[in-house]
């Protein structure tokens, strides 16, 4: 049996109404841009390749119980706002709940609240300067700064991540007596990440939120390869008080390169045991129909009302965890 006083809310009546109000003026931010809200589905027909994410599996089931759908609550919004972009809808933006399965911690909630949003025809570095305006609005903080993913590895750790060896990194990793890399010993690129996570991110912002930008192109994601150096990403993630506000790319518009990239990482998950996904069909039609260049940004809602308010954990600021529901 739970505890009494479970049924209560994870976060006070008095936090709830402030992330309320934070929540409004984030909607005041965009209304005053002329960019329209939209919503779209929590269930799709098809999920994410990405070997990171796991998502949530369900079924929809007949009247007649004969026949069923497998259906996924999506991971972010983000494949159907490309479909809407792609269907001219302009500037668009959106506040809804999105769920990855395996994430607890103190940023993280299998459900969470996310505020994704884009730009056609912004390139990556006009929309960090919308970005930043509206963390001055919301969080209150001074002006960002912006530092390329290159040049913050060679500040922290002396070393240039788009030419280190995997023979350098290996004898880094030992140096700094970081134990258990050995399942990913052998991956250069994971070795990069790890070494982000865990040696750079957390001394990120401290002051004002930080931008760094042109991720390598192996962690490209969704985003589209610099077109003046190909080693590098139009890719970015910003930062304050060392934890991870969001993520955001220029995005990828060539449906080719797109579909590669979801079969590549089919390839991967099946060299580690993970189960294949099908590829997102409807998303890839309307690339071919022709997604205008753009530029997205997704951020954690939950995380941002943390910091704005103070809070160690967003446990302190979601009205009820996953050990409430």
């Amino acid at each position: 049996m739970k505890e009494k006083n479970t049924w209560k809310p994870s976060a006070s009546i008095k936090t709830l109404l402030k992330r309320s109000k934070i929540i409004s003026n984030i909607r005041l931010f965009f209304s005053k841009k002329n960019i329209m809200e939209v919503e779209t589905p929590t269930l799709s027909q098809s999920t994410v390749t990405d070997v990171n994410l796991i998502p949530f599996e369900t079924n929809f089931f007949s009247l007649n119980n004969f026949d069923k759908l497998k259906l996924w609550l999506t991971t972010s919004p983000e494949y159907h706002m490309k479909r809407l972009l792609a269907s001219e809808s302009g500037p668009i933006y959106q506040i809804c709940h999105s769920f990855r399965n395996k994430e607890l911690g103190r940023y993280h909630n299998p459900e969470f609240t996310i505020l994704e949003w884009y730009q056609p025809y912004y390139s990556m570095k006009k929309l960090i300067l919308e970005i930043d305006e509206f963390l001055q609005i919301i969080l209150k903080c001074n002006k960002s700064d912006q530092i390329s993913y290159q040049d913050i590895f060679i500040k922290f750790l002396k070393i240039d991540p788009l030419s280190t060896r995997l023979s350098e990194l290996q004898k880094i990793f030992k140096k700094l007596k970081i134990d258990n890399f050995n399942y990913i010993e052998n991956d250069l690129d994971k070795l990069l990440q790890f070494l982000f996570s865990m040696k750079i991110e957390p001394f990120l912002g401290q002051d004002q939120p930080l931008f760094v930008y042109n991720f390598p192109a192996k962690q490209a994601s969704l985003s589209a390869i610099n077109s003046k150096d190909s080693r590098i990403s139009e890719r970015f993630e910003v930062f304050f008080k060392g934890i991870e506000l969001g993520n955001g790319f220029y995005e990828l518009t060539d449906v080719h390169e797109q579909k590669q990239r979801f079969i590549k990482d089919n390839e991967e998950r099946f060299s580690i045991n993970l189960p294949l996904q099908k590829i997102d069909e409807l998303f890839l039609n309307a690339l071919s129909h022709g997604l205008p260049p753009c530029s997205g940004f997704a951020i954690g809602i939950d995380r941002l009302v943390m910091l704005i308010l103070n809070k160690k954990s967003i446990n302190q600021v979601i009205s009820f965890t996953l050990d409430r529901c």
